[in-house]
């Protein structure tokens, strides 16, 4: 009777690579949701890029308050309840005014900016993402540019849409956006630039930080510039627009 093989063929070799790869993407499927179903009601204790900034300051020009030495960070949770009707509202007006009417993703305003990057010069890129996106780039990735990153942000917005509501997405961003160096979300950055909590911030405060937002780095909510002033008046445009605390009490029982 002949010896059976001792090296295995290849169709078998594929069988047991398909089965681990199987094995390896639900396990990282599962990971993934029990992550974002944790922090549904678990604030995050710290990010990806609050580690990044921790390690290092950021380098470019133009930035302003960036902490050489003591590399601490600020940022402390907190809820909707704990900060003024007017953060809520002015985040929304000036990053994602469609927030209660789509479901993750605004392909409309993601045409809208892949048209002015493609007519534009290359110098100023527009984004096109929306609140949820930067929830989940922001909570759950890593900080960059690449295909990769891009697909796990569209994956992750998928999910916190299922399994979140849109009352705990504002939450989770009203904490962990970049508010300024080692600056996380509006209750440290209302501590640092105003010297009193996210609940006692007037409309014209909220629109300031908000506005700052695109590059809290280089536009600046102390000592705000011309520029800063003017995105803070249009943020003020919108958020009487959109209806003022009308429109956060409609969010707030989402």
């Amino acid at each position: 009777m002949a010896a059976a093989p001792l090296i295995p063929s290849v169709s078998e070799l594929l069988k047991k690579a398909s089965r681990l790869l199987l094995q390896v993407t639900a396990a990282l499927f599962l990971t993934s949701v029990a992550w974002v179903l944790a922090y549904r009601w678990v604030p995050p204790p710290a990010t990806w890029l609050m580690l990044e900034r921790r390690a290092h300051p950021p380098v470019g020009k133009g930035y302003y308050g960036i902490q050489e030495d003591s590399r601490h960070i600020r940022y402390q949770f907190r809820t909707l309840d704990e900060v003024a009707p007017a953060v809520p509202l002015a985040l929304v007006a000036a990053e994602d005014q469609r927030f209660l009417l789509h479901r993750g993703f605004d392909f409309d305003a993601m045409a809208k900016a892949a048209k002015r990057n493609w007519n534009g010069d290359g110098t100023h890129i527009v984004g096109g993402s929306t609140i949820s996106q930067q929830v989940a780039k922001n909570v759950f990735l890593w900080h960059g540019r690449s295909y990769v990153r891009k697909a796990a942000e569209a994956y992750f917005t998928v999910l916190i849409e299922f399994m979140w509501n849109k009352r705990r997405i504002m939450e989770m961003y009203l904490n962990v956006a970049e508010m300024g160096d080692c600056t996380f979300g509006v209750e440290a950055a209302s501590q640092r630039y105003f010297g009193k909590s996210a609940s006692s911030v007037t409309p014209a405060e909220a629109a300031l930080l908000a506005g700052v937002l695109p590059n809290p780095l280089r536009f600046r909510a102390s000592n705000p510039g011309p520029v800063a002033r003017a995105k803070q008046r249009r943020v003020l445009r919108n958020m009487r627009r959109l209806g003022g605390t009308t429109y956060v009490n409609t969010l707030l029982k989402n």
